[in-house]
């Protein structure tokens, strides 16, 4: 075996490339693999469905270092690589393409993969299950003003593209089976305000309903939907969750669960294997409780946390990850358990729209969504710290 490395990152999203800033702060000059799938250096994924829409952002400005970044922190980039088959004992990881590496200590940042559609049609060419960077690339040049596009999926994923492609001046429908858009986190009120928004906007919702199967007719869609009714479209976009990736670790007889199961320290069931971003299934210590997190400020952090304790630092991950989305002029930032299934409070200000929704259980405050309310982020975490019971009106103006 001709490549060993100490440090090999499996993974080439925001994760794996915040592990090498992580490994780096403790050791400066250990040889570090990256092993990527996608062809394109590490990037953010947060603009694919809104940034770059609006043209606040370019495509060349959503990478998250250049490749002279690699070079100068001696990181050797196997990008196009998929790993393929893992062997603790041996301390061995093997591609597809049949390249065999040894690692020292060994992260596994896969991410998740999208969920896709068991229906007749649902493998048509030209479906786009939404994810990386080529997927944006293709459906933007595809997305021309007039044209038509179904979305599959009303949760945040879906409302983000759907919103991106009726400012882009698509006709846009979308279809989905809860009551209203991101039920399982709005609650009812707030999640049939948005949906309004997004009616008055000129978006067709089709709520209660769900795709049947896909069919191609003269280089068009037809979306058949469970009410019978067959849509016609120019592009078809499904956004219906994802899930961690799971197989490689897998291959190697790692404990997993919802996701790679790992302790305080990143650490998963096998000595020298560490995981970290949205295929980690963690103690999530604030909430008491293991979790998975699939959000942008988790992966930033939990990833360099991760390369940290590879290096030896040994510290457990207490980070509480916060995240944020824009639905039109709705935009919230959010910490904690944020589940409509919770009892919730809403301290709200209609004269500007604004409010913040309390998240509890047994009347403690397990998380907390701040819409258009802005910087309070740490404020709203240290509540949750807090773990006191608190009644409604001692919320009122908590947070403003």
């Amino acid at each position: 075996m001709k490549h060993v490395y100490d440090y090999t990152i499996v993974g080439g999203g925001l994760a794996g490339a915040s592990a090498v800033q992580g490994i780096r702060e403790l050791d400066a000059t250990g040889k570090i693999l990256l092993v990527s799938e996608e062809n394109h250096l590490p990037y953010d994924r947060p603009p694919l469905s809104k940034k770059l829409w609006f043209g606040k952002k370019k495509v060349e400005d959503i990478f998250l270092h250049d490749r002279a970044f690699y070079d100068r922190h001696a990181v050797t980039l196997a990008l196009g690589a998929t790993a393929a088959r893992l062997d603790p004992d041996a301390k061995t990881l093997t591609t597809i393409q049949g390249e065999t590496y040894g690692y020292g200590k060994l992260l596994l940042a896969t991410g998740c993969k999208p969920r896709t559609l068991s229906i007749p049609g649902g493998d048509l060419d030209g479906i786009c299950y939404f994810r990386g960077l080529d997927d944006y690339l293709r459906t933007r040049e595809a997305a021309a003003e007039g044209k038509s596009a179904v979305v599959i999926g009303g949760g945040f994923i879906g409302s983000e593209l759907a919103a991106a492609l009726n400012i882009c001046k698509l006709h846009v429908t979308m279809i989905f089976p809860g009551a209203f858009l991101c039920d399982r986190v709005l609650p009812d009120y707030l999640g049939r305000a948005v949906q309004r928004r997004y009616q008055e906007k000129g978006v067709r919702i089709l709520a209660g309903d769900k795709p049947v199967s896909f069919s191609k007719n003269d280089g068009k869609f037809i979306t058949h939907t469970g009410n019978g009714e067959p849509i016609e479209s120019d592009i078809v976009i499904v956004g219906v969750g994802v899930i961690p990736e799971m197989e490689l670790a897998k291959s190697g007889g790692l404990e997993v669960g919802n996701g790679i199961v790992v302790n305080e320290y990143l650490e998963t069931s096998r000595p020298d294997i560490y995981a970290a971003g949205d295929n980690a299934f963690f103690p999530y210590r604030v909430l008491g409780q293991p979790i998975r997190i699939e959000h942008w400020d988790h992966a930033l952090n939990q990833g360099k946390w991760a390369g940290r304790n590879m290096a030896g630092a040994r510290e457990p991950y207490t980070y509480q990850p916060y995240f944020f989305s824009d639905l039109f002029e709705f935009g919230y930032e959010a910490t904690g358990e944020v589940d409509s299934r919770l009892e919730t409070c809403a301290d709200w200000q209609k004269e500007n729209d604004t409010g913040v929704i309390y998240y509890l259980r047994d009347g403690k405050v397990r998380g907390v969504m701040m819409c258009n309310v802005w910087d309070k982020v740490e404020m709203a975490r240290e509540l949750i710290r807090k773990g006191e019971w608190m009644p409604p009106e001692k919320l009122r103006g908590l947070i403003r």
